[in-house]
C-alpha cells in the first residue's frame, strides 16, 4: 500500500477543513443567540422555532441536499435572486456549500448551548439585574462564560459533523475537484474507481478524527461532571 497522498486527495482535505472553519465560525455568530432565545422564551413559537432547528436531525440528508439545490438552482427564488444581483447560481460552488452546511449542522450548534444556557438557571442573572446589569451585559459576563463548556462543546460537533458530511455536499455541490469536492466525496470518488488503496487512507483518517472528537467530548463531560460534584 502506497503511504502517499495524491495532489487532489491533499485538495479535498483542505477544502474541507476550510468549509467546516467558515461553517463553525458563522455557526457560532447565528445559533448562540438562538440557542439563547430557545432556553429563555416562553413565547408560543419555541417548538415551532426549536422542532425547524432539529429537524436536520431527522431529515435524510440527500432530502435537505434536493431542496437546497431547487432552491439555490435557477428555478428557485434564491438562484433567480442571486442571477438578477449579477452574483450567478450558488448551486455547485463553495458558497452553496457553506449555506448547506450551515443548515445541516445547526441542531449541532445550537443544543449543546441551549442545553448548557438551561443549566444555568435564572438566579445567577436575576443577581445581575439586581446589580443593575443590563441584559447584555448580563449575557455576556454571566451566561456565555458559564456556559463556555457548551460553546466548546458546539465549536467540536459543528466542526466534526461538518467534515463528515456527503448527502448535503454532494447534492449541492457534486464532486469538482478544487471548488466542491470534499473528503467525504473524495473517498466516494475513489470507491468508485476502485482505488481502494487511496479510499483507505482517507477513510481511515475519518476514522482517526471522528475518535479524536470523541475522546474530546468525553473528556470534556467528565470535566464537567467534577466540577458539577
Amino acid at each position: 500500500m502506497n503511504p502517499s497522498i495524491s495532489h487532489e486527495a491533499w485538495q479535498a482535505i483542505w477544502l474541507t477543513l476550510a468549509l467546516a472553519t467558515v461553517t463553525t465560525l458563522i455557526l457560532l455568530v447565528l445559533a448562540t443567540p438562538l440557542a439563547w432565545w430557545l432556553s429563555q422564551t416562553r413565547s408560543r413559537l419555541r417548538p415551532v422555532i426549536a422542532a425547524m432547528v432539529t429537524l436536520p436531525l431527522v431529515l435524510p440528508p440527500t432530502v435537505l441536499g434536493f431542496y437546497l439545490l431547487v432552491l439555490l438552482g435557477p428555478h428557485g427564488w434564491v438562484g433567480a435572486l442571486t442571477e438578477s444581483l449579477g452574483i450567478g447560481l450558488l448551486s455547485f460552488t463553495f458558497t452553496g456549500l457553506v449555506i448547506g452546511s450551515v443548515i445541516f449542522s445547526l441542531p449541532f450548534a445550537v443544543q449543546p448551548m441551549q442545553y448548557a444556557f438551561e443549566a444555568i438557571g435564572r438566579r445567577p442573572l436575576e443577581v445581575a439585574a439586581t446589580l443593575r446589569a443590563r441584559p447584555i451585559d448580563a449575557f455576556f459576563s454571566v451566561a456565555l462564560p458559564q456556559a463556555k463548556a457548551g460553546v466548546f462543546t458546539a465549536v467540536v460537533l459543528t466542526f466534526a459533523h461538518t467534515v463528515g458530511e456527503f448527502g448535503v455536499v454532494l447534492m449541492i455541490g457534486g464532486n469538482i475537484p478544487g471548488q466542491t469536492r470534499v473528503v467525504s466525496t473524495q473517498i466516494f470518488g475513489y470507491v468508485e474507481a476502485m482505488q481502494y488503496n487511496e479510499a483507505h487512507w482517507l477513510a481511515g483518517g475519518m476514522v482517526l478524527f471522528s475518535f479524536l472528537v470523541l475522546l474530546v467530548l468525553a473528556r470534556l463531560k467528565q470535566r464537567g461532571d467534577r466540577v458539577v460534584a
